[in-house]
């Protein structure tokens, strides 16, 4: 036990002195390509050849693994302390924008697949786990959260009811709007768009056009039209 645990705090010091001395500097004076050459000593995996902008924030550097091709900007914020099973994979060719939050708390695994955009200040949260298929889009301001809060007993205060933990799939070539929230519990079919500002509380079938909160389904994107018949 006293062996894991100073294998692990001198795992976050070599973290914070890579990242420290990397990670700022500037974009313009080869940032991006002494971080993938640097980072590859405290990474579970980096791939080559990778774009990270400076002033990226990570930690639990050995539970987050990178594809090759992948871009992330400025002001991102990647967080797998918490345990050691933690997981962050981010595919091949994901971008992931400004100011990004991801975060997986405890025994967590988040996966972003091949070629999916993350648009600026999204926030992806655990603890439960979070697919994202490939090719997805997903817009600014919007919110993916694994968790759920219990709240049943009215004396004990919120914060100490602990949380339940379903985890969320959003599945291939889904387009989220600008500002979704996705709720625990939701899996988004292959397929689908969910309108801007819609809160997904339940499950959307493939190929479907979702809008409003919650988010009610409004169309097949295969031909089916199903804002009459649901009124």
């Amino acid at each position: 036990m006293h062996n894991e645990q100073y294998f692990s705090k001198l795992q976050r010091v070599q973290e914070l002195l890579v990242t420290t001395v990397l990670g700022d500097i500037p974009t313009l004076i080869l940032g991006p390509k002494l971080r993938n050459l640097g980072y590859r000593s405290i990474f579970a995996q980096i791939c080559s050849p990778v774009y990270i902008q400076n002033g990226v924030e990570f930690n639990g550097t050995c539970c987050i693994e990178i594809g090759s091709g992948v871009y992330i900007f400025k002001g991102v914020r990647m967080d797998a302390r918490g345990h050691k099973n933690n997981r962050i994979h981010l595919a091949n060719r994901v971008a992931i924008e400004r100011n990004v939050d991801i975060g997986s708390l405890e025994n967590t695994y988040i996966h972003i697949d091949e070629d999916t955009f993350i648009g600026p200040n999204v926030a992806i949260e655990g603890p439960g786990d979070i697919k994202i298929g490939k090719h997805c889009l997903i817009a600014a301001y919007s919110g993916i959260y694994a968790n759920n809060h219990n709240f049943a007993d009215p004396i004990e205060p919120i914060k100490y009811q602990g949380v339940t933990r379903k985890g969320i799939v959003i599945e291939d070539d889904c387009w989220l709007g600008h500002g979704v929230t996705v709720l625990d519990g939701v899996t988004i079919g292959k397929g689908s768009v969910i309108g801007a500002g819609a809160v997904v509380n339940r499950d959307i079938p493939p190929f479907s056009v979702a809008v409003g909160i919650p988010a009610r389904v409004i169309k097949n994107r295969i031909g089916k039209d199903l804002s009459i018949s649901s009124n």
